[in-house]
């Protein structure tokens, strides 16, 4: 790798904001200040302000990136008269509310409480009673609790499930959507009253419903419940409205602070805390009595609690994985707690919102029903194994591992994508509906590219049935629109998706909601298989379902043998093993750019975007992504898209700060973020290109859902590949860097990385010494009683 080396500029840096130490302890501008309502402090799709509001853990490597799952607080500001019209983003979040209101209805049916813990009421003391006294000591596990119960009911035989009536999730409502303008306006009145801004209202009417000013007035911590608003800013309207009543013990502050710290911490990635973490946490937030605060919430259905068993240490990781399962005719269960039965086990109690409780559960059920279910028998199991033995190395292993199982994990770099390829289509040439689904466009684009190409490995499986007359090769769609019928093959008469086979790609980005949405859409039969790299970052919502499947080994696993060429693919793979060596790159593959400050790593960047790498790498600027930590500080993503809009296409900013032929990206909904250019504006809104297809951004929403795109977080990159990327580590990114982030940006670059380097020794420390921020889940021990190990 070479050097560009550049005169030092003073250092103008801010320093990276990289949260708080437990979930919820990081500052936030007060509500009506310009940071509080600064639409761009949120990557579009976002709850919080990325720079003032810090979800969660110590500093986990990306949460200076604004990549959370929620609106911004700064949506709040359209106007609040007149109902929004129908978007696709709109019709994309009621589909997914269908969705979810059918698993629940699922599991409001199932009889029998969750064995591994739920919803409490009357019991809440009691049990908050009985863990306090085993943390003090005052009496061993086993005599509090007995025996822990299985974790999770023995999965029932495969059957099929109740199907909505009505499978069509994309329609939307008919006319307008949103909270009615007389409960904006009731709601801005007691805004203004309480000293709180009225741009909230809209949002607020939302969340709280016709009834939103009377919840106020009755109880003003509700405004917590408003992306953005903290604790501080949410004591300061309760003073305001209720006076002398008002005070830190008030059982209602907390639980609604209680509430709003599974909330943040949902937002790091937790789909649950540990009750002694949380009520730490209450302790700092200046409640009173954090454990009463709990026990409110728990007692009024805000929150769940659950109680689960731990392996000791030292346990033999065969043991843990099968949990209570044992072997398959459960003798060795039965022995096991036996012999175990006199015997203290220790347990952990969480306690989560139940959103991602029913989201983890249905996740759970979803895998467990396809493990223990066979597949069904497309194909021949000769006809598979031609098609086994026509691929190349690990592809014939995916190939066969698939053709018998419901499940199937299959983990590798970019050069791996070839294997799932290859998959499709052999399954195709089968006569199966096979399809690939990827978290986001650039994905879904990358794929379906590989798929075109004929010179990718192409199994041929001889003699069989003719793949169906419909297409010429399998199609790749974006998760979003398979699930909401805008993509894909859409669904069967029982509300499944009508599909045989499914590859999800770029499954490290899966959270448990997206999960669980998927595995209850699948056919009883059908096959799902995971794809992706486990070095990359975790998915921007809650849970790490990848990671947590891998770990379990409940289901085969193919670990791809294919190497990402050349020096970058040895470059990546390196950091992925821990491991930053100098490589040897003699088409100037990797460039390091040292610098001294970011007014210089600001410059350097827009040099190397507009003119040495297309000078001396031929990658034209438009083909040049560029990758830095967070969206704040002096070369954040903010600093370096208005100095490279500054040079590649300036302009006046006449629409909301956008000119036709900007880079931007676009958030439709939460959690998505679309890449794409503006092609004009009109009254209607912004006209952009994202991903071959026109969208028309109303100029209310402008503001809060788009962003220039020539600088991206490394979340907001994920699932992306570039010919040329700019890696921007100005000096304040440091504590933001970690083996993951690292791993996830450099990965970006096809042909050429330039790394603007400001971090010195910093940058090697990561890589050895900073591994992913751990998450809190539940769906190892949801997972473990329900699936049998495999051998």
């Amino acid at each position: 790798m070479s050097t560009e080396p550049e005169p030092a500029s003073k250092d103008t840096t801010d320093a990276v904001d990289t949260g708080p130490e437990t979930p919820g302890t990081a500052e936030v501008p007060a509500p009506g200040t310009p940071d509080a309502a600064e639409p761009d402090a949120a990557e579009p799709g976002s709850a919080t302000e990325p720079d003032a509001v810090e979800p969660g853990s110590a500093t986990e490597p990306d949460t200076t990136e604004p990549d959370t799952t929620a609106e911004s607080a700064a949506d709040s500001g359209d106007g609040g008269e007149a109902a929004a019209q129908v978007s696709e983003g709109e019709a994309e979040l009621a589909a997914q509310r269908v969705e979810r209101e059918r698993i629940e209805r699922r599991k409001a049916g199932k009889q029998g409480p969750i064995d591994a813990g739920g919803k409490l009421s009357g019991t809440a003391a009691d049990l908050l009673a009985a863990v306090r006294a085993v943390e003090s000591g005052e009496k061993p596990a086993a005599a509090v609790f007995g025996a822990p119960e299985p974790a999770r009911r023995p999965a029932p035989e495969p059957v099929r499930r109740p199907r909505p009536a009505h499978p069509e999730p994309a329609a939307a409502p008919a006319g307008p959507v949103g909270p009615a303008p007389e409960t904006v306006r009731s709601v801005r009145d007691v805004l203004a009253e309480g000293g709180a801004p009225e741009s909230l209202a809209p949002q607020t009417a939302a969340l709280l419903g016709e009834s939103a000013e009377e919840a106020l007035r009755a109880d003003p911590w509700q405004l917590l419940r408003v992306g953005g608003v903290r604790p501080e800013q949410a004591d300061g309207f309760a003073r305001a409205l209720l006076g002398a009543q008002c005070g830190p013990d008030d059982e209602r502050r907390g639980r609604a602070v209680t509430v709003w710290l599974l909330e943040q911490a949902a937002l790091a990635g937790h789909t649950a805390l540990e009750l002694s973490r949380l009520t730490a946490t209450l302790a700092q937030r200046g409640v009173p009595d954090p454990d009463a605060a709990v026990q409110g919430a728990l007692a009024e259905g805000e929150a769940l609690a659950f109680q689960d068993a731990l392996d000791e240490p030292g346990a033999r990781p065969e043991r843990a994985a099968s949990g209570a399962v044992g072997g398959s005719d459960g003798e060795g269960a039965e022995g096991e707690s036996a012999e175990g039965e006199g015997e203290e086990r220790p347990v952990r109690v969480l306690i989560g919102l139940e959103r991602y409780a029913l989201a983890e559960e249905s996740l759970a059920d979803g895998l467990a029903r396809l493990v223990n279910s066979p597949p069904k028998q497309d194909g021949s199991t000769p006809d598979w194994e031609r098609a086994a033995a026509s691929a190349q190395g690990s592809a014939a292993e995916l190939i066969r591992a698939v053709a018998g199982h419901g499940l199937v994990l299959h983990t590798g770099g970019e050069a791996s994508l070839a294997e799932p390829a290859a998959l499709l289509r052999a399954a195709h040439s089968l006569g199966l509906r096979a399809w690939a689904a990827a978290p986001g466009p650039l994905g879904r684009d990358r794929f379906a590219a590989l798929l075109d190409d004929p010179s990718s490995d192409s199994p041929s499986p001889g003699p069989g049935p003719a793949a169906p007359a419909t297409a010429a090769v399998p199609a790749a769609v974006t998760v979003a629109g398979l699930l909401t019928g805008a993509e894909g093959p859409g669904r069967d008469a029982d509300g499944a998706l009508d599909l045989d086979l499914l590859v999800v790609l770029d499954a490290p980005q899966l959270d448990v909601e997206a999960g669980a949405l998927l595995a209850e859409s699948l056919p009883d039969g059908a096959r799902l298989v995971l794809t992706g790299d486990p070095a990359v970052l975790w998915s921007v919502g809650p849970g790490r379902v990848f990671a947590d499947l891998l770990a379990a080994r409940l289901c085969p696993q193919v670990a791809s043998r294919r190497p990402d060429p050349g020096p970058l693919g040895e470059l990546v793979s390196g950091i992925g093993i821990g491991e930053l060596g100098q490589v040897e790159a003699p088409g100037k593959e990797v460039v390091i750019v040292p610098v001294r400050d970011a007014g210089e790593a600001v410059h350097r960047t827009v040099q190397l975007v507009a003119d040495s790498v297309p000078r001396a790498i031929g990658v034209p600027a438009e083909e040049t992504q560029v990758i830095t930590p967070g969206h704040g500080g002096a070369a954040g993503t903010r600093a370096l898209n208005a100095a490279l809009k500054e040079r590649l296409n300036p302009g006046p900013g006449r629409f909301g700060g956008f000119d036709p032929g900007d880079r931007v990206v676009h958030s439709p909904a939460p959690g998505r973020v679309l890449p794409g250019r503006v092609v004009g504006a009109d009254a209607d809104g912004l006209h952009l290109s994202c991903a071959g297809e026109t969208v028309v951004v109303p100029q209310d929403r402008v503001e809060g859902s788009v962003r220039h795109g020539w600088a991206l977080t490394a979340h907001q990159a994920l699932g992306g590949r570039w010919p040329a990327v700019v890696v921007v580590l100005p000096g304040d990114a440091v504590p933001a860097l970690s083996r993951p982030w690292i791993y996830t940006a450099f990965g970006r670059a096809a042909r050429h990385l330039s790394v603007v380097h400001g971090v010195e020794q910093a940058l090697p420390r990561a890589v050895s010494e900073i591994p992913a921020k751990p998450r809190t889940t539940r769906l190892p021990v949801l997972l473990t009683p329900q699936v049998p190990a495999t051998d």
